[in-house]
């Protein structure tokens, strides 16, 4: 579960960055308040870090849809799941996870929001494997 908060923190950081337009630093000034979990600032560090390798895979994995088009939580979600892939963690376990933020924090309830992640992030996961 802790894990899961990290990633939830690092999923906001990310989102508060593009959505604002401000450096990640920035984005991570906004939790003033609430002290900002370590994983979460390694999760973020590292998406941060390998941006465009982690845009361009998601672009290659798109069909019919281009980046510019996700919904910026669902970008965000889908960033840090393919860091955590390209890093290694069981692919089961980090499209289980990015599923259950996406129902949290994106799903309106019909369910197309995680449906699309889920197609999209097996795609991904099995593009990183070859």
């Amino acid at each position: 579960m802790k894990r899961r908060k990290a990633r939830i923190m690092a999923m906001q950081i990310l989102y508060a960055s593009d959505f604002n337009n401000v450096s990640i630093a920035e984005a991570i000034g906004y939790y003033d308040e609430t002290p900002v979990d370590p994983l979460a600032i390694e999760f973020v560090n590292g998406v941060s870090d390998n941006m465009d390798k982690i845009d361009s895979i998601i672009c290659d994995s798109l069909e019919n849809y281009t980046i510019g088009r996700l919904n910026l939580v669902d970008k965000a979600i889908i960033r840090l799941a393919v860091y955590e892939l390209l890093n290694k963690t069981d692919e089961r376990i980090v499209i289980d996870e990015a599923l259950e933020i996406t129902k949290q924090f994106s799903d309106q309830g019909d369910h197309k929001a995680t449906g699309f992640n889920n197609k999209l992030l097996d795609k991904i996961a099995k593009n990183i494997k070859e």
